[in-house]
C-alpha cells in the first residue's frame, strides 16, 4: 500500500499536536509495512526520513497543464487573516499580520504555473497564498506519483487532498484533527469552516481522533454518520526520560503547556491559581506558550496579585517541552474543547498527574486521569489542591497513570488507518 499524504508540518519543525501527531502515525503505519510520500509546504533537511519519503512542495516544479483543475481554481478565495486561522503566532506577529492583511492584495494568474513556488510553511501574513499554491503543487505531485490512497491532515491540506483527487481519482481520506467550532467556539470564521465543510464532503472517509470530534463533524458539517470513523490519536516516546533537572525552587509546580488562545481555556488556569494561592502559598504556577491571549493573561495575573506566584515562559520546544514536565508536580489542560490532545500522555509519562477538560477527546481513553469541567474553576482548583496535598492521590495517578500512557500506541492506530486504507482502495 502506497499513501500520497499531505500535512502542514513535520517534527522537528511543529508548532503544535499536529506535527506530532503525523510523525507518530507515519512511524507507525511504516512499521506495518505502508510506503507514505509525505509532502510538506517546505523541508528543512533535518527531518527524520527513515520511516517516509519527505517531499517538499517549493521542490515542486508545477508543469503539467492545469486546464482540467480551472473550475476547482475558481472556488479558491484568499481569506481575510484572522487570529482564527493563524492560532500559532505570538501577539507582537499578529498586530503585523493583521496589519500586513489589510494593506495587501493577491492576483493569481492562472498561466503561471510552470514555475515552483516558495513556501515558509508557517502560519504567516501569506497563508491563504500557500494554502492555494500548496493545492496547485499537489495536483503536480499527484500527476507524477503512483499511489493507493490520499490522505490529507487538516483543514489546511484539504485543498490539496482535493485537487490530487481530482487529478488522479484515487480515494481521499480526510483527517479532522480539529475544527473551526473548536478553534473559534460559535464565532466561527465561515471561509474557513466552507473550506472544512467541502474537503469532508469530497473525502471518501473522515478520520477524527475523538467521538467528541465525530460528533462536530456529523452534527455541524453534516456529513453522514457512516462516512465517519474515530481514531484516537497515542504519543510516541523516545525511550526512557533520560536527563533530570535541578528544580531551583522549593514550592511545587502546576503547569499548563500549550497554545495561549481560547480553545486552550488558558483563563480558567489563571482563575483556579487564584483560588488555590488563597489556600496555600507552597505552589508556584507557570503558563508555558504563546498565544493571542498571552497578554490578556499577564494582565489578569497582575490584576489579582499573584505574579510573584505566577511564571509565563514563551513558546517551548523539544527537550524545553520535557524539563518542563520533569519540574511539574501537576499538570492542567482546562481546554474549552479539545479535540483530544497528547500533552497530558506526554506529561503522565514524565511521572506527572494531570488534570483534564471533559471537554477533550482525551478524556475517552483516560482512566487515571482527573476530569472536570473547563468552566468548573471550584472543581479545577480543588482537584490542584488536592493533588498538591495528599501525596497518596498524586502517587496513586503518577502510578496507574504511566501504566495507562503506556499502553497507549500509535500502532494501535495505524491498523485501524491501514484498513481504512484497504477498504478504500479495494471497493
Amino acid at each position: 500500500m502506497r499513501v500520497l499524504m499531505f500535512g502542514w508540518e513535520f517534527p522537528p519543525h511543529i508548532t503544535g499536536g499536529l506535527g506530532t501527531a503525523c510523525y507518530g502515525l507515519t512511524r507507525a503505519l511504516a512499521k506495518q509495512g505502508t510506503e507514505i510520500i509525505f509532502v510538506v509546504p517546505k523541508a528543512f533537511g533535518d527531518e527524520d526520513q527513515r520511516r517516509v519519503r519527505l517531499v517538499s512542495a517549493e521542490d515542486i516544479e508545477v508543469s503539467h497543464s492545469s486546464k482540467n483543475l480551472e473550475e476547482f481554481w475558481k472556488h479558491i478565495k484568499y481569506l481575510e487573516i484572522s487570529s482564527n486561522i493563524v492560532p500559532y503566532v505570538d501577539p507582537e506577529e499578529f498586530s503585523k499580520i493583521v496589519e500586513y492583511a489589510e494593506n495587501e492584495s493577491v492576483e493569481y494568474n492562472i498561466n503561471t504555473f510552470k514555475r515552483k513556488f516558495k513556501f515558509t510553511g508557517k502560519y504567516g501574513p501569506n497563508l491563504m497564498t500557500e494554502v492555494t499554491r500548496y493545492a496547485i503543487t499537489a495536483a503536480s505531485v499527484a500527476w507524477r506519483e503512483t499511489f493507493d490512497v490520499i490522505h490529507a491532515h487538516d483543514w489546511l491540506t484539504y485543498p490539496a487532498g482535493i485537487a490530487a483527487k481530482m487529478v488522479s481519482g484515487k480515494p481521499l481520506v480526510v483527517h479532522v484533527h480539529a475544527t473551526e467550532f473548536d478553534r473559534s467556539g460559535e464565532n466561527v470564521n465561515q471561509a474557513v469552516y466552507d473550506i472544512e465543510r467541502r474537503g469532508m464532503e469530497v473525502a471518501d472517509m473522515v478520520v477524527t481522533v475523538s467521538n467528541l470530534t465525530r460528533n462536530i463533524v456529523i452534527n455541524r458539517y453534516g456529513i453522514p454518520e457512516h462516512k465517519v470513523v474515530t481514531v484516537h490519536n497515542a504519543v510516541h516516546f523516545k525511550g526512557d526520560i533520560e536527563q533530570e533537572f535541578e528544580r531551583g525552587v522549593d514550592e511545587k509546580v502546576v503547569t499548563f503547556l500549550g497554545r495561549v488562545t481560547f480553545q486552550k481555556g488558558p483563563d480558567y488556569f489563571v482563575e483556579a491559581a487564584n483560588k488555590v494561592l488563597k489556600r496555600t502559598q507552597n505552589v508556584r504556577f507557570v503558563m508555558a506558550g504563546s498565544g493571542d491571549m498571552l497578554n490578556r493573561m499577564i494582565r489578569r495575573v497582575a490584576q489579582l496579585g499573584i505574579a510573584p506566584r505566577f511564571h509565563f515562559t514563551g513558546f517551548l520546544k523539544g527537550n524545553e517541552v520535557n524539563q518542563m514536565f520533569q519540574l511539574s508536580d501537576v499538570y492542567v489542560m482546562p481546554s474549552v474543547s479539545e479535540p483530544f490532545g497528547i500533552s497530558p500522555l506526554e506529561a503522565m509519562r514524565s511521572s506527572v498527574p494531570v488534570i483534564i477538560s471533559k471537554q477533550s477527546g482525551v478524556a475517552e481513553v483516560l482512566k487515571y486521569a482527573i476530569k472536570v469541567d473547563f468552566w468548573d474553576i471550584d472543581a479545577l482548583a480543588d482537584s490542584i489542591y488536592g493533588l498538591l496535598h495528599y501525596q497518596a492521590l498524586s502517587n496513586f495517578f503518577i502510578k496507574y497513570g504511566q501504566e495507562e500512557v503506556n499502553s497507549l500506541k500509535w500502532d494501535g492506530a495505524a491498523t485501524k488507518i491501514i484498513e481504512i486504507y484497504n477498504k478504500l482502495a479495494n471497493r
